[in-house]
């Protein structure tokens, strides 16, 4: 991968980046795209730079000057994967192309244009990315908030504890649906009318929630609420990348990309003081409240930021204006169609995972993660309920120590991008040579050893005899190791599988919110039939396991690169 191809992400997940590393595709000139989009029909399921139009001789319309082409990734939570910026011209509002044919004009952005998102005044920018992160705070906590009224609901409704879990499974699968379908979508209609559409309908199935008579209504409604609370994470870390260049995005994309590791946390602690003095149904009054006041600053405070679009309705008003039909946008010269786009979203994640050994390997690694991460969610109610003897205010309370180890992973980006900077300067005092994929790896090296550390250690402090802090002290390594772990992983597939970067992250979303939802369902019963002790050795040593290949793959991931059909060789 050339120099001018390098991908630059952060060195932490919650999809969090670093000034540097803030695009997937930079600094390509127009033949460059061009030789891309003939590429396997040259559509990246629907996050590809649009295609030049040609003119009557076939020459290509041209800008005297543009911005390099870039794409900033939101690697939240792990759920979702987003293009940002496709194509943009710097100066001059139009530029003429010449040809056989008439003379037409593409529309870019001049200098300090007022339609352009990137010339909003900074207060702006800043209250557009907190209602976002916000809004993906909002839907995360709405996933785990639920986990804290089982005994309510089983005890109301007559079900099992199994049956009330699956509340929470199909959420967590509606988020990894989603995207696949809203994230392609928002490219041809923007993000503002997916944000509107998507939320208005997570709050309406809010409400059967809040009243449901029995839990087939409850589960029915809580999916389709994941389904469309999952633009906040497949299509709000876009916005950030349209409002911010790329030397501004590192503190509003951390603000952005944390909200979804803290809203896991916060809804066991939030809803264990709802449910502990007062009924279940108050836990989604208080969520009702929350996403109606975000949807009323989305419709007032956020605008449309995706800049293709904002440049059609440039080149239309255009239009009307000068009554000539020549001035055009780039998304107006596209030849892909909304249903073929969404197929490529939904099928070449697949093909990822089952052609490719080294992505399916990350791709279980960050999946075991997750899984484990909403198994706790159960797991603790019975851990500190039984063991410890604590209410349910005092287990949601517990869950800080998850929170508080994933806040100091997030605040280490620092060191890891020095390290990345260091492998970059050694190799080139060696003579330089390609950047490697790999030099996003040590962040996930390092997580490794912590997810199993903080496992065993939590599982073999749970006596009544060892102080409830010491668990909690466990659990706040294993927070930490998975941010760090996730964040490389997701960095790596980027880079590694450059041209398909995004279906190699839909395809680590799709197999992560797959275990999200099944890992709670056989929770319970593992601990209760293995003992708490050995059902956390048991989740350690699938970890253990998974630990040594991310620094295998930072040794000898180049070698497997060239062997790949995808990867970059």
């Amino acid at each position: 991968m050339s120099a001018s191809q390098q991908t630059d992400f952060p060195a932490r997940a919650g999809s969090v980046q670093t000034p540097s590393e803030q695009r997937y595709l930079e600094s390509r000139d127009s033949d460059e795209r061009e030789e891309l989009e003939k590429i396997d029909d040259t559509i990246e399921g629907g996050f590809i730079p649009i295609k030049p139009a040609t003119t009557a001789d076939n020459n290509q319309l041209r800008h005297s000057t543009s911005r390099p082409v870039e794409r900033s990734w939101s690697l939240n939570d792990g759920y979702s994967c987003n293009s940002a910026v496709d194509a943009e011209a710097r100066v001059g509002g139009s530029q003429a192309t010449g040809g056989a044919g008439p003379s037409e004009f593409v529309v870019g952005w001049e200098d300090n244009d007022p339609m352009n998102p990137r010339s909003f005044p900074t207060l702006r920018k800043w209250v557009i990315t907190s209602i976002l992160s916000m809004g993906s705070l909002c839907v995360t906590c709405t996933s785990s908030m639920y986990t804290v009224t089982y005994d309510q609901l089983t005890e109301e409704f007559g079900c099992s504890r199994l049956i009330a879990t699956l509340g929470l499974s199909f959420f967590i699968w509606g988020l990894g649906l989603g995207p696949l379908v809203l994230a392609p979508l928002s490219e041809f209609y923007g993000r503002r009318n997916i944000y509107i559409i998507s939320f208005s309908f997570f709050l309406i199935w809010l409400v059967p929630c809040a009243v449901a008579q029995n839990i087939e209504t409850m589960i029915v409604c809580r999916f389709i609420n994941g389904l469309a609370g999952s633009a906040f994470l497949s299509v709000a870390g876009g916005t950030v990348g349209d409002l911010f260049d790329r030397h501004e995005l590192g503190a509003p994309m951390m603000l952005y990309t944390s909200s979804p590791f803290i809203g896991p946390e916060v809804g066991p602690l939030v809803g264990g003081f709802i449910n502990q003095y007062t009924t279940w149904r108050w836990t989604f009054y208080v969520l009702l409240i929350w996403t109606g006041a975000l949807l009323v600053s989305i419709i007032f405070f956020v605008p449309e930021t995706y800049h293709p679009v904002l440049l059609r309705r440039k080149a239309q008003r255009l239009r009307i204006e000068t009554g000539e039909d020549r001035h055009l946008a780039p998304i107006e010269k596209m030849d892909r169609s909304v249903a073929k786009t969404v197929m490529r979203s939904c099928y070449r994640p697949i093909l990822l995972l089952t052609l490719e050994p080294m992505c399916l390997n990350l791709c279980i690694f960050s999946a075991i993660l997750l899984g484990i991460l909403y198994l706790f969610f159960g797991a603790f109610q019975l851990v500190f309920g039984n063991v410890y003897g604590m209410d349910l205010w005092q287990r949601g309370l517990c869950f800080l120590g998850l929170f508080v180890g994933m806040i100091f992973a997030i605040l280490s980006d620092p060191l890891w991008r020095r390290i990345y900077i260091k492998l970059e300067k050694q190799q080139e005092r060696n003579g330089g040579g390609e950047h490697q994929p790999e030099w996003r790896l040590p962040s996930a090296i390092a997580g490794g050893p912590l997810l199993t550390i903080g496992l065993f250690m939590f599982a073999w402090s749970i006596f009544p005899y060892v102080h409830w802090i010491v668990p909690i002290i466990g659990t706040a390594f294993f927070g930490a190791g998975t941010v760090l772990v996730y964040a490389g992983i997701f960095t790596y597939l980027v880079e590694a599988y450059s041209l398909y970067g995004a279906s190699a992250l839909a395809a680590n979303s799709f197999l992560r919110s797959s275990a999200g939802g099944i890992f709670p369902l056989f929770g319970i019963q593992m601990y209760n039939n293995l003992g708490y002790h050995w059902a956390t050795t048991l989740l350690a040593f699938l970890t253990l396991v998974m630990a040594p290949f991310p620094y295998l793959f930072f040794r000898y991931g180049s070698r497997i690169r060239k062997k790949s059909r995808f990867a970059t060789g």
